[in-house]
């Protein structure tokens, strides 16, 4: 999406696979890409692939902050139930990407100014009583504070930061979720405006948006993007 908005796109994944496949697409349909294998709860990975970008283009105007992942195969659930490494691990494949993603963005764009989106989780706000990952909702709940503070903080170098939270969306995470035939009947209640788990374009097309400069003026709002027919939300 942000290739056939006409960006020149940068990628990093911790699968290195995933990288080359990325740019392949995008390159193939007329884009310019490139990028770099990186674990980005590492320092070191996530400053190099920072660099290795600016090395490649020469500046960086915007970043969509994407990493990270569910705990549950870690202990993450019910509260009462969760270890303390389960929470710790939970937590810091959150918040740690998230943190290094945001830093290294802002020092690339102080001077000239930019847009960061992170991609958070509505279950943020909009706590459910079938899909409980504490330590998830609490690192989501963490990036919508720190995202708010950062933005206020660097608004005076144009610098601009926002978030995105989706509901529940096709993807590689949710794979077992989607296949489930009592977690789609529940997405379908929950979200009827797209009759199910939302298309990741959904998410896609608003991260691009935010990155561009029709979305100069909007910085610091958590965005969600859950499909709900709910007056309680939308009246």
């Amino acid at each position: 999406r942000a290739a056939a908005a006409g960006m020149s796109v940068f990628v990093v994944s911790l699968d290195r696979d995933d990288v080359s496949a990325l740019c392949s697409e995008v390159t193939a349909a007329g884009g310019r890409a490139d990028g770099v294998s990186a674990d980005l709860t590492d320092e070191d990975d996530a400053v190099g692939a920072f660099r290795r970008c600016l090395d490649v283009y020469g500046r960086l105007d915007g970043v969509a902050a994407v990493a990270g992942g569910s705990g549950r195969r870690h202990g993450d659930g019910p509260v009462h139930t969760i270890p303390l490494d389960g929470w710790d691990t939970t937590v810091e494949m959150n918040m740690r990407p998230m943190f290094l993603t945001v830093r290294e963005g802002i020092r690339a764009m102080r001077g000239q100014g930019g847009s960061i989106v992170v991609i958070s989780s509505v279950l943020a706000s909009h706590p459910s009583p079938r899909f409980v990952t504490h330590g998830y909702a609490a690192a989501k709940g963490s990036a919508h504070g720190f995202v708010r503070s950062v933005a206020a903080h660097y608004s005076i170098d144009s610098i601009r930061l926002n978030v995105v939270a989706p509901g529940l969306v096709e993807t590689p995470m949710s794979r077992r979720a989607s296949q489930d035939p009592e977690s789609v009947a529940y997405a379908r209640s929950k979200q009827p405006l797209s009759g199910g788990f939302l298309p990741p374009e959904s998410v896609a097309s608003l991260t691009v948006f935010l990155l561009g400069d029709e979305a100069g003026h909007i910085t610091g709002q958590v965005i969600e993007v859950d499909g709900p027919v709910d007056i309680n939300r939308i009246g």
